[in-house]
């Protein structure tokens, strides 16, 4: 029997028999990315113009007496800034003509993992380099440009970069809460309460703990190193919970960036005034 010792000939570029609109999706990822990559690096930057006018656009302390505690968490942890959370100064030997921001020394370790994601891995590499734009379609390459080589061997550092993010976490859970007391500005005394605030920096914690729990690198961590989870129950179950997020894994990985996105917006809205924090209830 003879056998075919060459392969079909690669298609051009966008070529396929595809009858769907099998673009719309990548399209939509640029889209989705673009937008968050270029709002998030003007966020980043407005910090340079905080610390250099002392003023703070990322915290929200409230207004008319309200004594709010907002951090967005573009900014958190906020190791040197001008915000009440800020561990402290920007030191004198910083260079003054480097331009500073305290998002600047965090934003890379999120930022880490999520572009390590395997889930954003496939997404991004489908809409932003086209390897491949999707399946059955033709691409710009002529041979498979993988992991094992520079640049994209970078990719295998999301298993550590998950210990960071899941740190992350606890920071913003912390702030959440932060974000539940209220300081009277004549007293100084602390109510418990709950604003608009304090609902969107909850949900921005438990999305992104969503996102990040479900992650492909907790499971095997948990688990899926086992040959048999039958033989260790206690593994079983967590990976079987973390599978189940994992079923989600992008759905929270989209609802989490929406999320942690406005979250900045809303308290930067707040800070200019431009619109107002309502305030369930405090006691």
């Amino acid at each position: 029997m003879a056998y075919a010792d060459t392969l079909p000939k690669q298609r051009p570029f966008g070529a396929t028999t595809r009858p769907d609109a099998w673009w719309l999706q990548p399209l939509v990822v640029f889209l989705g990315f673009s937008a968050f990559i270029v709002y998030s690096t003007w966020a980043a930057f407005q910090g340079v113009a905080d610390m250099h006018n002392h003023t703070c656009s990322y915290w929200y302390g409230g207004i008319n007496g309200q004594g709010a505690n907002y951090l967005s968490p573009f900014y958190s942890p906020e190791f040197w800034g001008t915000s009440p959370h800020a561990i402290g100064k920007l030191p004198d030997w910083w260079p003054g003509w480097a331009p500073f921001s305290p998002a600047f020394l965090i934003l890379w370790a999120p930022a880490g993992f999520r572009f390590t994601c395997y889930y954003y891995r496939g997404a991004y590499y489908k809409a932003f380099w086209a390897d491949p734009i999707n399946c059955a379609v033709g691409e710009p390459r002529k041979k498979f440009l993988g992991e094992h080589s520079f640049p994209l061997i970078i990719q295998n550092i999301h298993r550590y970069m998950f210990y960071l993010a899941a740190l992350f976490i606890v920071i913003l859970s912390y702030d959440a809460w932060l974000g539940m007391w209220f300081t009277d500005p004549l007293t100084g005394k602390e109510h418990f309460g709950v604003g608009v605030g304090t609902i969107v920096l909850t949900l921005n914690a438990v999305f992104l703990g969503l996102y990040t729990f479900g992650c492909h690198s907790l499971r095997h961590l948990i688990g899926g190193f086992l040959d048999s989870k039958s033989k260790a129950p206690t593994c079983a179950k967590a990976y079987n919970c973390v599978s189940c997020l994992n079923h989600r894994h992008m759905m929270w990985a989209w609802i989490s960036l929406f999320w942690v996105g406005f979250t900045d917006v809303y308290i930067r809205l707040c800070t200019s005034g431009t619109i107002h924090d309502f305030i369930f209830f405090k006691f």
